[in-house]
């Protein structure tokens, strides 16, 4: 196993800073998840500690050993990409096997570890078919188990579940993630799916236009976002954002809640007009207006699907409120602003 490093890591194509001066540090053993939308630097980032490009500056450190000019096969690191590129003329054998060849490892032992990977994600029963013949999550486990025979220090996913159906998405991040704490291997792993991201990671850097915004647990993210991006970003919906003396207020849907289903007077009451209503099976979002507040976006309330809405209606003006302890107050840039409360926890 292995930490990595990278210090003011910067990327830049032409005029555009795919990364502009990232610094960050991956424990020992630990699931990151490098989080942001499409086009953030994400790949970029991952493909720089693969070395299969090439940083404009900055360093990156596998093991406390910068390695800006190692080879990417003499940096221990595998990588599984969004495609897994299985060769499709090879058999799950053939292709788990495919690296330890090129490195001329003995026929004995190649068959050692493809067994034992195979073993381990459950895909022994599998060896002498072809991916054709394989569900997406296998094709991706057969991905994995390649990375895994080169006995890596450090595993690079790149968006490896973006091409499973919403059901088997959900299995296969159980899978992962469990396969990970089996080998216990540093593993950095990107994705713009918010809840891979939550699921999954020790923690998580959230990242936008190659500026790293936040790093943190997933609790300390949703919670406590450093600025409005990262509020905005995680969420669904995401955290209401409303201008207030200067600087903005948010507060997640969650949180605001009629009037009479809050107990206590550390509240702030905010007169919702309701536009309409979604119901989504296990809950209800409400969307509208607040009275004396302009907001970012439309202004979003999530109840649980079985309390019950007598008396609130589309159109009309009701009373809701949020927790004072649950508000998050925001600069006129967007930073975070700690309130006197939370400094006196």
């Amino acid at each position: 196993m292995a930490a990595v490093v990278v210090k003011d890591l910067r990327k830049v194509f032409g005029d555009v800073a795919a990364l502009d001066g990232v610094s960050l540090s991956v424990r020992d053993g630990e699931f990151l998840v490098l989080l942001g939308p499409s086009g953030c630097g994400k790949t970029t980032f991952l493909r720089i500690i693969a070395g299969l490009e090439r940083q404009t500056s900055g360093d990156v450190l596998i093991n406390e050993e910068i390695v800006n000019d190692i080879t990417p096969r003499a940096r221990g690191v595998a990588m599984v990409f969004q495609s897994y590129g299985l060769y499709p003329h090879l058999t799950v054998s053939n292709n788990i096997a495919f690296p330890l060849r090129t490195q001329g490892t003995p026929r004995p032992e190649i068959k050692r570890k493809v067994d034992w990977a195979a073993g381990l994600l459950g895909i022994d029963h599998l060896l002498h078919r072809r991916p054709r013949q394989l569900s997406g999550g296998e094709r991706q486990r057969v991905a994995l188990a390649r990375a895994l025979v080169r006995n890596p220090t450090v595993f690079l996913l790149d968006e490896p579940l973006s091409n499973l159906d919403a059901k088997l998405r959900a299995s296969a991040r159980s899978e992962l993630k469990q396969f990970q704490q089996k080998v216990a291997t540093t593993t950095i792993y990107v994705t713009h799916d918010q809840v891979e991201a939550m699921g999954m990671g020790d923690r998580i850097a959230v990242i936008d236009h190659g500026k790293l915004r936040q790093v943190g647990t997933p609790s300390e993210i949703y919670d406590h976002p450093a600025d409005d991006f990262v509020a905005s970003f995680l969420g669904t919906p995401p955290m209401n954002l409303v201008e207030h003396s200067g600087g903005l207020l948010g507060f997640r849907p969650e949180h605001f809640l009629p009037r009479e289903m809050l107990d206590g007077a550390a509240l702030s009451e905010l007169p919702f007009r309701i536009d309409r209503m979604e119901y989504l099976g296990s809950e209800r979002i409400l969307y509208g207006a607040l009275d004396g507040f302009r907001a970012k976006r439309e202004v979003t309330a999530k109840l649980p699907a079985h309390v019950p809405l007598s008396g609130i209606r589309a159109g009309e003006w009701h009373k809701f409120a949020v927790r004072n302890t649950e508000l998050r107050y925001f600069d006129r840039e967007g930073r975070r602003i700690v309130s006197p409360r939370e400094q006196a926890r």
